[in-house]
């Protein structure tokens, strides 16, 4: 399941997690973003109790998105013990993505 993400909520949600997370940043009107929404979704089902899925609007969470250097959406970022293992910018099919993540649970 994909929960939405705040400043409010990310360092206990985010840096402080048990498990590697998986934060979205997107924007609403961003089309790219909307065709990755169905895929992170898919994989969230996929990788439940092993990983944390969260969406991060740049607009409204922008603070966020400029301390974490994200310059183009979707950007996705992986963290494990509060530390960025894993970014990816731009689309990627649910293959593509699904073989990216599992290697971060190796």
């Amino acid at each position: 399941m994909v929960e939405h993400i705040t400043e409010k909520k990310f360092e206990e949600e985010v840096l402080k997690s048990k498990m590697p997370v998986v934060i979205d940043f997107y924007a609403d009107w961003c089309m790219p973003c909307k065709m990755m929404a169905p895929v992170f979704e898919s994989l969230s089902s996929k990788y439940k109790g092993k990983m944390k899925f969260f969406k991060l609007n740049t607009e409204e969470e922008g603070n966020l998105a400029m301390q974490f250097g994200v310059q183009s959406i979707p950007t996705l970022i992986v963290m494990k013990d509060g530390k960025i293992v894993g970014k990816s910018v731009g689309y990627m099919n649910e293959e593509s993505l699904d073989e990216r993540l599992g290697s971060f649970l190796k």
